[in-house]
């Protein structure tokens, strides 16, 4: 357990460049490219972070501003994320869950069962909260690691399914999202989307960046949309003027800045990529291998950045009027993005459709993560965490999908 928290501890900015090194040796890329791609990666992740967390540092304060001038009795604080993994990874099989996911991915390759090879280590800890919550209510251990294996299978699955979304639309590749922040409401989109498209007029909507910058001119650049979207959310949260126009630069430096932090990314992914596909191509024939990444490179696109921000104050509003919801939406608004990118792939890029869709999604996941927060107040309990000033309970909107959620009530019913 040392070793895994010291590896763990590293976080993904270090722990991806080390594995994009490994397999790039593998896969015969050379010493220099491999170790050049390694470091490019580290640093592109790392801009990409340092982007999120200007956004969450912004959107937090402005957030419970919002929530505070509506009177808000909400007992169930988000404590996001990051806090969430910390307590996943504390679960007393976490540390069995990178070599059981490894072996699944590598077996499931041999058989061609799955095209993608995950190297998206540090998000197995999302495999790990389904087995800790499971273990929680059934008090099995056994189960709780039977829970979080299938699912790792399942998001393999729903990966390689997804990747020509992935491919097409974000312009990527041979690669694909084994994320399930990103994948958890496939079950519920894919039916949306038909839906959608059988409903005269509302099938006809169409706005994406490309059409609103050619209807508005600059004021449709991606960097000017993220100023109004600034400019709007700092009105709703009633801030004095100066903060306005801080969250409206901030907002606009987000939408402008994140493209490029991809591009560097994608700029160490390529001769990876590039490698593997010879060597697939050399020891298995022409077989496709997909590169499973964690859905922060799908960033890039403005108009996921656009639904993701748009979102933020419809989910405060759902938080107000959802029956039966107790969430307080606070720490995890900036993971809205990672939630609707790939509904804004299936789109294709439609903000009009991926808010439609998105605003369902987003009362599911208050709703749900409403539902869970009894067993992640008792995980943090067993995990020796305080609960926040003022919480009865603790919760995030990061975990409450659809397909985790699933997963924790069904297996839990065995034990």
């Amino acid at each position: 357990m040392e070793i895994l928290n010291f590896i763990l501890g590293l976080g993904s900015t270090v722990m991806l460049p080390i594995i994009i090194f490994v397999f790039g040796l593998i896969m015969r890329a050379g010493f220099s490219k491999s170790f050049k791609s390694g470091v490019t990666i580290g640093i592109g992740f790392t801009g990409i972070n340092l982007v999120i967390t200007l956004l969450t540092d912004q959107l937090g304060p402005v957030a419970q501003a919002m929530t505070e001038r509506l009177g808000l009795d909400l007992q169930v604080i988000d404590i996001g994320w990051p806090a969430m993994s910390s307590i996943s990874w504390a679960w007393a099989a976490a540390g069995l869950m990178i070599p059981i996911g490894l072996v699944i991915n590598f077996v499931m390759l041999t058989l061609k069962l799955t095209k993608t090879m995950n190297v998206d280590i540090w998000n197995y800890w999302q495999f790990a909260f389904v087995g800790y919550a499971v273990t929680t209510v059934s008090g099995s251990l056994p189960m709780g690691i039977i829970a979080a294996s299938a699912l790792s299978i399942l998001a393999l699955i729903l990966a390689d399914y997804t990747q020509p979304f992935v491919e097409k639309f974000f312009g990527m590749p041979g690669i694909s999202f084994p994320h399930l922040t990103a994948l958890g409401f496939l079950p519920l989109v894919v039916p949306l989307n038909w839906l959608i498209d059988k409903i005269p007029g509302l099938n006809k909507l169409n706005a994406n960046p490309e059409t609103i910058r050619k209807r508005f001119g600059i004021f449709g650049e991606p960097m000017s949309m993220g100023l109004i979207i600034g400019l709007a959310l700092g009105l709703l949260g009633g801030q004095k003027i100066d903060a306005i126009l801080q969250l409206a630069i901030t907002m606009a430096a987000v939408m402008y800045l994140m493209p490029k932090m991809v591009a560097i990314l994608m700029e160490g992914l390529i001769p990876i990529s590039e490698a593997a596909r010879e060597f697939m191509a050399k020891h298995f024939g022409d077989r496709e291998i997909f590169i499973g990444l964690d859905a922060a490179v799908s960033l890039g696109e403005p108009s996921v950045i656009a639904v993701g921000l748009l979102l933020v104050p419809i989910t405060i509003l759902l938080a107000i009027v959802l029956p039966g919801n107790k969430l307080l939406p606070f720490a995890d608004l900036a993971v809205i993005p990672f939630i609707v990118c790939l509904i804004t792939a299936m789109s294709k890029g439609n903000v009009i459709r991926a808010l439609i869709v998105g605003t369902v999604v987003m009362a599911c996941v208050l709703l749900m993560a409403t539902n869970l927060a009894p067993i992640e107040t008792q995980m943090a309990l067993t995990a020796g965490i305080k609960m926040p000033a003022g919480a009865s309970q603790i919760g995030n909107l990061d975990r409450a999908n659809l397909i985790s959620w699933l997963f924790v009530k069904v297996f839990s019913l065995f034990g």
